[in-house]
């Protein structure tokens, strides 16, 4: 049965590589993009006339718009693939004195889901790209109150992310599926080259995974899991993932700073 399957971040890299491979197997893929023109080229290379969205996820009321556009046009979005991500900025701040590192890996995609949860259904699933680097949140960064360096702020936010993960999945037992997941480390994505200056590995790691936890039934009891592409299967995350007051302290701040954009 063909799905209806959003992956952001889907101009290049891992996101663009999982829409082409999701759309050859009949599916229809909405594409996300920060540039019209990206995306235009995206669709082309796609194939299939999927349909476009653009927003920049650093900004969260753009974040909103883009959920309204999305659930006016679809009664149904069977799969969400939360791929984009951001490491090396030219501006790390946001207008609204944020961590943007925070704001697109954490914040964009939590504010997202909650906003489509209306049009997810049950059997849907959720799949958040986490990572190999994870690090403890200093809850104070995510707030935009310290300044971190590009690893320590990339690093952190996937390991929120990966937390809100687990903590939806809790609050959700009945569906649909939270899973994150570590792609693969140092994949040939632009992030990878622009961040640490090697040409990376296979694209197609990342996105066969990708597609795996969007729809194979290896997942259908994941949710809250995270599956370490690095290692081949599901994995511990981080051992502060496990640590309710750091757990506690994270959703809090995640849940204030979205909480003035999920009017609906």
């Amino acid at each position: 049965m063909t799905k209806t399957i959003l992956i952001t971040g889907a101009t290049d890299g891992i996101g663009l590589l999982t829409a082409k491979k999701l759309s050859a197997q009949g599916h229809s893929v909405l594409l996300h993009g920060r540039s019209a023109e990206k995306l235009s080229a995206a669709a082309a290379e796609v194939g299939g006339n999927p349909q476009t969205y653009r927003a920049d996820l650093s900004r969260l009321e753009e974040v909103v718009t883009l959920a309204e556009a999305l659930r006016i046009d679809h009664s149904q979005i069977e799969m969400v693939i939360n791929n984009a991500g951001a490491l090396k900025l030219p501006e790390p701040r946001t207008e609204a004195g944020l961590d943007a590192r925070f704001v697109v890996n954490t914040l964009a995609p939590y504010l997202l889901v909650q906003l489509l949860l209306p049009v997810l259904p049950k059997a849907g699933r959720v799949v958040n790209l986490s990572s190999a680097a994870q690090a403890p949140v200093e809850v104070a960064a995510l707030r935009g109150e310290v300044a971190l360096d590009d690893m320590a702020a990339y690093a952190q936010s996937k390991l929120a992310i990966t937390i809100w993960t687990q903590e939806m999945a809790r609050a959700h037992q009945d569906g649909p599926l939270f899973i994150a997941v570590n792609p693969g480390s140092l994949l040939a994505s632009k992030m990878v080259k622009e961040g640490f200056g090697v040409a990376g590995n296979d694209l197609s790691i990342g996105a066969d995974i990708l597609a795996r936890a969007a729809l194979s039934d290896e997942f259908a009891g994941a949710s809250g899991a995270y599956f370490d592409n690095d290692m081949g299967g599901f994995n511990e995350p981080h051992s502060a993932a496990k640590d309710p007051d750091h757990v506690a302290a994270v959703m809090a701040a995640i849940q204030e700073l979205v909480s003035g954009n999920r009017a609906e």
